[in-house]
């Protein structure tokens, strides 16, 4: 009896419900607080952190892939690219992400936990590398010869930069969670958008970031490997909760029930 109604309790708990938006509203605030309080109180190891963006600066010029240092300097030649290219590292990393998770709320309840648990894990699993990797972001590496795009240009809102550095850790560069949103945002856009059209730019958005974080040198192409490694696990464990990829899931949650096998069928 007892088996049967914590096996019930378990199942409740894995089954898509419709999601309540004062609970996500209060949620997601705790939980990029909490995320942001645990990412700045992780040492500022900075002899560790330098020495750590050397080891791969090397790796990348053994393996011939070294071309951060290239691009920084090409792009930022080109004013106006360079400008917008540092506000957009400053805000579409929050507020494509959090678009996307209003349209999911609003569009597809019955898929919105699980994808927000793969978001949500992807960014817990990054604090283990800010803590036991910490690295410096090309820009600050000595002797390697990147250009700070938002100091030399003056732009506003980047919390690794300029006026607003010591609100953030500066040597937490791995894994770059820039890539593991937005190719969160990308992956859903592309999978569930009907507009072909959308799906194009869902495409767009994570390789469009990519250029942009090496761009402006707050990440090594390494980095964003990171990044979608930690995805990965995100999506991982989104499936051994729900037992599907949470774009299988049902887009709405009205009258479904769970099969004894762990499918979900209508009630």
């Amino acid at each position: 009896m007892g088996e049967a109604t914590s096996r019930t309790a378990m199942d409740r708990l894995r089954t898509p419900r419709r999601p309540r938006l004062w609970f996500e509203i209060v949620l997601i605030a705790v939980s990029y607080w909490t995320y942001s309080l645990i990412r700045n109180a992780v040492p500022e190891q900075r002899a560790e952190a330098l020495r750590n963006a050397g080891w791969i600066w090397d790796w990348e010029h053994r393996l011939g892939m070294a071309f951060e240092r290239g691009v920084n300097h090409a792009i930022d030649s080109i004013n106006w690219l360079i400008v917008g290219m540092n506000y957009y590292y400053a805000t579409l990393h929050f507020i494509v992400t959090l678009s996307v998770l209003v349209w999911l709320y609003h569009w597809h309840p019955g898929r919105y936990a699980a994808i927000r648990l793969a978001l949500f894990a992807t960014t817990g699993v990054a604090l283990l590398g800010y803590y036991l990797f910490p690295l410096a972001p090309p820009r600050l590496m000595h002797g390697g010869h990147f250009i700070d795009t938002v100091v030399v240009h003056h732009t506003w809102g980047s919390m690794a930069s300029g006026n607003l550095a010591n609100m953030s850790n500066q040597y937490a560069a791995m894994p770059s969670m820039h890539i593991g949103w937005s190719l969160w945002c990308g992956l859903t856009i592309a999978t569930l958008a009907r507009p072909v059209w959308v799906r194009v730019l869902g495409l767009l958005y994570p390789t469009a970031t990519l250029l942009v974080i090496v761009a402006t040198a707050n990440h090594f192409w390494m980095d964003a490997v990171g990044g979608i490694i930690c995805l990965s696990f995100g999506f991982g464990l989104s499936y051994a909760w729900y037992g599907a990829l949470p774009y299988r899931l049902p887009k709405q949650v009205t009258g479904l029930r769970r099969a004894p096998e762990g499918e979900l069928r209508p009630a």
